[in-house]
This record gives structure tokens, C-alpha cells and sequence, in this order.
């Protein structure tokens, strides 16, 4: 069954997934290493792990499957669950696939290294309704696909 994973400690748009998974009836992870409400009856439920380095992003690698969606900021995390064969969404509504992860890993990369320089760097621009709206639609578009495709895939 798909089921929809959240890196969710810094997650932005908590809502428009729970509205998503709501209306196609898919269940959601919302996994996080603090308490973080998950409102009832929408299919959500809280994962929490350790505070450890990564350990969201370790349970998520983990857990998912071929097919179900992830939505997280995180570049890394995002890698790991493509190789797994899992569709990923950025917050931003933008999609990670094998022909954009290569370019964000190294962007993240130079990034670091620009920040260990002294180099000063911002944070990610707040979401702006735009980019809410993207992610909405987007989100809706990869969990229809990733059902229709289980469904021809049980006949």
C-alpha cells in the first residue's frame, strides 16, 4: 500500500499533505525526533525516533518502499530514497528525481563548504503561497500516479 513518509521536524507544509492523504486515503508517517502534533482521524501518524544525527532520515531510508512518496528538504535523504525507488517532493514542491539529485547533492555540498569557510550563507527563502500551491499540486499529482500505477500493478 503507498503511504506518504515525512521528515517532519522542519517540515513546512504539514497541512497540505495531511489534506492530500486525506482525500486519497493513504496513510502518512510523519517522522520526527521531538513531539509534534498529528491531527486524529486523518490517517497520520507520528513516528519518533531518537535525537541522534539522522535518525529520521535512517528510519525513513528504512522504511519506505518502491512507489511510496517522501517529502523532505533534505538532499541526502532524498538520494537514499530514490535508489529505494521512492518518489520525493521537496517542501517547495519540487520534485527530486535521478536527473536533478546529482546537481542538488552538489550544490549542498559547495554550500557546506562555503559555510566552513566563513563564508555566510542564508537559509532556505520562506515558502512563499506560490510555492505552497506547487507543492499542494504537485504532492495530489505523485500520490494519484503512485496509486493508479499499485492499482495495474494488482490486476
Amino acid at each position: 500500500m503507498l503511504e506518504i513518509f515525512v521528515d517532519a521536524d522542519a517540515c513546512p507544509v504539514k497541512d497540505e499533505i495531511y489534506r492530500v492523504a486525506s482525500r486519497h486515503g493513504v496513510p502518512v508517517a510523519v517522522v520526527a525526533n521531538s513531539r509534534i502534533y498529528v491531527p486524529p482521524g486523518l490517517g497520520a501518524e507520528l513516528v519518533w525516533v531518537s535525537d541522534g544525527p539522522d535518525a529520521a532520515d535512517d528510519w525513513i531510508a528504512a522504511a519506505v518502499r518502491p512507489g511510496d512518496v517522501v517529502v523532505t528538504a533534505d538532499v541526502p535523504l532524498a538520494a537514499r530514497c530514490l535508489r529505494a525507488g521512492a518518489r520525493v517532493l521537496g517542501s517547495n514542491g519540487h520534485p527530486f528525481d535521478e536527473d536533478s539529485i546529482g546537481g542538488a547533492l552538489a550544490t549542498r555540498d559547495l554550500k557546506a563548504s562555503l559555510r566552513e569557510a566563513g563564508i555566510a550563507s542564508g537559509g532556505p527563502p520562506p515558502l512563499t503561497a506560490k510555492d505552497r500551491s506547487r507543492f499542494l499540486s504537485k504532492l495530489d499529482e505523485l500520490v494519484q500516479r503512485g496509486l493508479r500505477e499499485q492499482s495495474a500493478g494488482s490486476r
